[in-house]
């Protein structure tokens, strides 16, 4: 053994026990599972369980987190040690999922003040492109795109600002997530919010688990989308938005 790595134990034992858990208490991520499934709610990758995490124990999941993304790095066989580039890792990781990426399943829905339609707006509006940055969940990549909203508002819709078009799509979006899946989620958000007559969404991201890993395909990218109301019923309505769609991302 050489006289740098015996150094460098101390330290290395030092961080393993600051993120230890102590005085045999059960750990946060199982006290919060229990909560959950008490409760009979999914705790899935994209679900939100903000209302099961109780004060201060974000900062505990994250040491839990920092633990077990020690013995990631232990199990790659990175000399954590002695490499100064990966000394901080599991602490930089695990900051970086509980409170950045995966943040969408432990905040609570950002506050969204709506206004009623005194003018009694019946014309189509589009809001975008809102830039999103999402992950995988088959393979915790990244997903960075771009979304559109349409909305044909009618005299009982209620109006939003256009900042918290995307302070909800980041609140869905900051978790592990299916692009399918992720829209769906966003579209009843915001169908439960407003009240639309019509509601409009599109999807276009590239996906990091393709162009990153796999068939390793560059130009790939994916694009979904979902009509509700009167987008659904009226092919006039769902071509004028979509056709102004294709001038916007022109």
């Amino acid at each position: 053994m050489t006289m740098a790595h015996r150094e460098s134990e101390p330290k290395h034992e030092a961080v393993r026990d600051r993120i230890r858990v102590l005085d045999g208490r059960t750990p946060v991520a199982d006290r919060i599972r229990e909560r959950v499934r008490k409760a009979g709610e999914r705790f899935h990758a994209n679900d939100n369980i903000c209302e099961f995490v109780e004060e201060g124990e974000l900062d505990e999941l994250q040491h839990e987190v920092e633990a077990k993304m020690c013995e990631v790095l232990r199990a790659l066989v990175i000399d954590t040690e002695n490499d100064h580039n990966t000394q901080d890792t599991a602490r930089r990781v695990a900051k970086m999922y509980v409170r950045e990426v995966f943040g969408g399943r432990y905040v609570a829905q950002p506050p969204v003040t709506d206004f009623p339609n005194v003018s009694r707006l019946n014309e189509l509006m589009i809001v975008g492109p809102v830039t999103v940055r999402s992950a995988c969940s088959h393979h915790l990549c990244p997903i960075v795109g771009r979304i559109w909203v349409g909305v044909m508002p009618d005299e009982n819709s209620a109006l939003i600002g256009l900042s918290k078009y995307a302070r909800l799509v980041e609140w869905v979006m900051t978790r592990p997530q299916i692009q399918e899946e992720a829209v769906a989620q966003l579209a009843e958000l915001l169908q439960e919010k407003m009240q639309p007559d019509g509601l409009a969404i599109v999807m276009e991201a590239d996906h990091y688990c393709m162009q990153w890993r796999g068939v390793k395909d560059m130009d790939s990218k994916m694009t979904n989308s979902i009509m509700r109301g009167s987008f659904l019923k009226d092919p006039d309505l769902r071509r004028e938005f979509l056709s102004l769609l294709t001038n916007k991302k022109g």
